[in-house]
């Protein structure tokens, strides 16, 4: 049996729409009407945010809030190192996807010597950096901050000293060392990404399953091949951001995109991978009801996240 904990992460610092924040009450306004008692199982632990610099206003164009931004992430990584320690699997809801980089921050501080694999179901890659963001919004560069990627070769931006010098604290929390390998990292339904990430993704053979790949091929299918890249890895961390869904259904995220997943393609395919006995965390990000008048987008991540949690527990 899992000792599942459920993690709430209300930051929304690093997205380009506010209300991320609000995702996680979605989700339970969402239980609610589908008359679920899934919160009723599990006594969540609240990450502090640090959502007050919002009032502040942004002084750094190439990496927004990263003051900010930085503090959220030793308080998540924080977090998820003690729960790791204590053998509890983390099921982690927040807000914007910064955060993730916090998460595999923890779980790798709590086993540094293990080899720790991503699947990152998304439509982004999110390996942007402050040298590289056409937007300055941190919630596309989680993945570099964890591979400590400065992705210099691709270099648009000249991010102000005082932004490197957070964003250098922030690659080294939990350990001036990269969390995972790039190669590591196993992309599903990416769809929208830059040059700087094409750049990253082909020299270090990120593999990405398109959505018409796991169509064409099954879900169980591609679940084997993913687990099958991170073979030599010990743990594997699982992030879900619900703009990996298709933008007919992600109308309550900040950034929809075309041609992704439908609700039961997201849910069986997190109901699969978490099957795998070295999956040791699994997240879900992005929801936004202030985008969203009937709340269909948290409806739909409430099913996902029920089912995976289910999958996790009969397993088990």
């Amino acid at each position: 049996m899992r000792d599942i904990k459920l993690v709430e992460v209300r930051s929304e610092l690093a997205a380009g729409t506010r209300g991320a924040s609000m995702g996680i009450d979605a989700l339970k306004v969402a239980s609610l009407d589908k008359q679920s008692g899934f919160f009723t199982q599990f006594d969540p632990i609240n990450v502090p945010d640090a959502n007050s610099f919002l009032w502040k206003g942004n002084t750094h164009p190439h990496a927004k809030y990263i003051d900010g931004v930085y503090q959220v992430l030793k308080n998540v990584e924080s977090a998820i190192e003690s729960l790791r320690l204590e053998k509890k699997f983390p099921i982690v809801l927040a807000g914007d996807h910064s955060t993730a980089a916090g998460t595999i921050m923890g779980i790798k501080s709590a086993h540094p010597e293990q080899r720790l694999g991503v699947i990152w179901i998304d439509a982004h890659a999110d390996l942007h950096t402050p040298y590289t963001t056409p937007s300055g919004n941190m919630h596309g560069m989680p993945l570099a901050m964890v591979s400590q990627l400065d992705n210099l070769d691709c270099k648009v931006n000249e991010p102000e000293p005082a932004t490197l010098y957070y964003w250098e604290k922030i690659k080294s929390i939990g350990g001036d060392l990269p969390k995972i390998k790039p190669e590591d990292i196993v992309f599903i339904s990416v769809r929208d990404t830059e040059e700087p990430e094409n750049h990253l993704i082909q020299k270090y053979g990120i593999k990405n399953f398109s959505t018409q790949e796991v169509r064409e091929k099954g879900i169980e299918s591609v679940a084997a091949e993913t687990l099958k890249i991170l073979a030599d890895c010990e743990q594997i961390y699982i992030s879900f951001d619900v703009d990996s869904l298709d933008s007919s259904i992600s109308v309550g995220t900040g950034t929809p995109v075309p041609n992704g997943l439908t609700v039961a393609e997201a849910i069986q395919l997190n109901a699969q991978l978490i099957k795998d006995k070295r999956v040791c965390c699994w997240e879900i990000v992005e929801v936004n009801p202030t985008l969203d008048t009937e709340n269909t987008m948290a409806e739909a991540a409430f099913e996902v996240l029920e089912a995976t949690t289910n999958s996790l527990v009969d397993n088990f």
